[in-house]
């Protein structure tokens, strides 16, 4: 900045930016001339206008300005240059566009206006460098000073004392103060509207005005002073120049006479910018409600695995917050669209919704439904259901379609479009989901019913039963068997494969197996024990077994007597018919970790009413928190058991180990029973 001082003049030239601070800093140098050359009645002027040619220049231009501010006894001469090629109406009228975007500052010619109004005089300047234009502002009774040198014949205008220029300029400037945390931002901005309705109405004489407001759910009156504008008066009325769904204007009781007008689409201009601020708040925080409602939509949605459920959440979650019904159909195999879930914002209507949308329903909707899901694009749909259909699309199949009913407030917008769709792809993705669950689901039971017997025999005297609780979609390790061997024997087999899934499947196959082959050519246990760990050391893929077995065999006094191994697996409990209990066998080798092992025999006798119970760690390992279930629960669960059948002690100890948790099984809980029914 360079400063030149001469006799009973003040003169600043100053470059500054292409800065939206820039007007400020414009401000800031005329402010600064007022002051050292005593031309305080001239500020409101100087300010007002310098605003305006910064403001233009800096918007329309592009490039640096050079602000001159000349202070004489008489008055203040006030020169905006700029630097961009092209006619001078570029820097004070603007570009003529009639497509202007709000963030222009000033439209067209509305700089002019408020220029020839308030200055004494105008006109513009130059260069080869730039153009530019300049204004003079004279003291009452000043004498008439000549132009600044260099300048074009100035255009001549009456100079003007406007009362209530200074806090018009200056709550132009400011805008609506930040709301407090009590208060909503729209609140604020209608107060602030209301204010400069006031002083704009005051500054023209106008009797009345009032800011309408359309926010894209229909007109309404934002702010007002006085009497509303008749409709038979002579008004000015500005639009606001907001995006959709915004729309609006300005009306002011008040004759388009002298700076009526211009003033009038000032004030609208200014609260036009403040609107668009609102409405990009609004978008704003409208769309952050939308990423919230999604993610909580897609957590809800992947929490269900069952394909039901998952299609029935699904209308749940659009209505009524994106339309007034939501239907989901799923494509069968034929290629027809089925009906699986539907909702309606009004009960009583919803009867008539599933009829309309069935299979046997309005053709003219499930044609248009139909071609949503052919052509994988959305669909709208007419009378009788207004709405459209998206397409449910999931790794690149078509599973049917999403449709959705009008929304309350009238179509949906763009942003509630896109929501939908989103919605439509993370349900397609729920649903694919859900059915490669059911089918892995179904699978891995068909194959863990394979490795499990049909139905345990029928032994007169004997009472054998089993209980298994699967888990997962995966299929388990635990199984067991009952054998029937030569000479009224019976072997009992009760086994526990590490890991899961179909490696563990296989082992567990292979199990069952050998132990049957082995086991009907009368091979002695401890032999089968060794082959099998034998087997599964060379083909077991590094998963091993625990397993209880034994050898049951009926005694002349009607007695059971039994010869327990323990291979690694847990001790089974012995409930006698008087009500004791105990664990019973000797601890051995898992089969499969070591070349050789041991399983020590134990020799036990089931008098009549005693049993003895079979388990797998799925039954102790029942967890509830950090509490297990454990061997000491199971014991003392089995004690009121004493003298019942094999197959209540086994369901109820099933419901035992069950109800202690509400959690799922983390394992696969088998239970069998053996008893002597003698």
């Amino acid at each position: 900045m360079s400063v030149e001082a001469a006799t009973a003049e003040f003169v600043r030239r100053v470059r500054l930016p292409n800065d939206r601070r820039t007007p400020a800093a414009a401000r800031a140098v005329v402010r600064s001339v007022v002051e050292e050359a005593v031309l305080h009645e001239l500020l409101n002027e100087a300010l007002l206008l310098t605003t305006e040619l910064s403001t233009n220049a800096v918007v329309h231009a592009g490039t640096d300005l050079d602000i001159e501010v000349v202070g004489d006894p008489d008055g203040l001469t006030v020169t905006v240059t700029d630097f961009a090629p092209g006619p001078v109406e570029q820097l004070a009228v603007g570009p003529r566009n009639d497509s202007a975007d709000i963030g222009e500052v000033s439209e067209r010619g509305r700089g002019l206006l408020l220029v020839d109004h308030f200055a004494s005089r105008w006109g513009t300047v130059h260069s080869a460098a730039g153009k530019g234009v300049w204004f003079r502002l004279d003291r009452r009774g000043a004498a008439r000073t000549a132009e600044p040198p260099g300048l074009a014949e100035p255009t001549a205008a009456v100079a003007s004392d406007a009362p209530g220029v200074t806090a018009l300029q200056e709550l132009l400037e400011v805008g609506p103060s930040t709301p407090a945390p009590s208060s909503s931002a729209g609140d604020t901005l209608a107060e602030f509207a209301g204010e400069l309705l006031t002083r704009l109405a005051r500054l023209t004489g106008a009797s009345g005005a009032v800011v309408r407001l359309d926010r894209g759910d229909g007109m309404r009156q934002f702010a007002r002073y006085g009497r509303t504008p008749r409709a038979d008066a002579e008004t000015v009325r500005v639009p606001l120049t907001v995006r959709r769904p915004y729309a609006g204007d300005l009306e002011l009781d008040a004759a388009p006479t002298g700076y009526t007008a211009p003033l009038a689409a000032l004030v609208a201009e200014r609260l036009s910018l403040h609107l668009e601020n609102d409405r990009l708040h609004r978008t704003d925080l409208r769309r952050q409600t939308w990423l919230t409602f999604l993610a909580e939509a897609s957590e809800l949605l992947a929490q269900s695995l069952d394909v039901a459920l998952t299609m029935a959440l699904i209308p749940q979650l659009v209505v009524p917050r994106l339309g007034q019904w939501c239907a989901v159909h799923t494509t069968d195999e034929w290629g027809r669209l089925i009906l699986a879930s539907a909702t309606h914002a009004d009960e009583s209507a919803l009867a008539q919704l599933h009829a309309t949308l069935s299979l046997t329903g309005d053709e003219s909707v499930l044609a248009r439904l139909q071609e949503a899901s052919r052509t994988g694009t959305q669909v709208l749909l007419g009378a009788p259901l207004e709405g459209f259909a998206v397409p449910l699309v999931a790794r690149g199949q078509r599973l049917g379609t999403l449709a959705v009913g009008r929304h309350t407030v009238g179509r949906h917008d763009a942003d509630e479009v896109n929501v939908l769709e989103d919605v439509a792809r993370r349900s397609a993705l729920a649903i694919d989901n859900a059915r490669i669950h059911d089918e892995r689901h179904k699978v891995a039971r068909t194959l863990q019913q394979s490795l499990l017997p049909p139905k345990l025999p029928t032994v007169p005297g004997i009472g054998f039963a089993a209980e298994y609780v699967p888990t997962g979609s995966e299929v388990g390790g635990d199984f067991y068997d009952v054998v029937a061997l030569p000479d009224n024997r019976w072997l009992v087999v009760v086994g526990d494969v590490s890991g899961k899934g179909v490696q563990a499947a296989t082992v567990t196959g292979l199990c069952r197996d050998v132990i049957r082959i082995l086991a009907g050519d009368g091979r002695p246990l401890p032999e089968v024990l060794c082959r099998l760990n034998q087997t599964l050391v060379e083909r077991g893929h590094g998963r091993y077994c625990t397993l209880a077995v034994a050898e049951v065999c009926r005694t002349g006094s009607g007695a059971l007597s039994v010869s327990l191994h323990l291979a690694g697996h847990d001790r089974p409990v012995l409930v006698r018919a008087s009500g004791r209990t105990s664990f019973v066998g000797e601890g051995g080798t898992a089969l499969g970790l070591l070349e050789t092992i041991t399983s020590p025999a134990t020799a036990l006798t089931l008098d009549a009413g005693d049993s003895l119970i079979f388990y797998t760690d799925g039954v102790t390992e029942r967890r509830r928190g950090r509490e297990l279930f454990g061997i000491e629960r199971l014991r003392q669960a089995s004690v009121p058991l004493a003298g019942y059948s094999a197959d209540v002690v086994a369901a109820r100890l099933r419901a035992a180990t069950i109800s202690f948790s509400v959690e799922e099984p983390r394992d696969d809980i088998a239970i069998l029973v053996l008893r002597n029914d003698a």
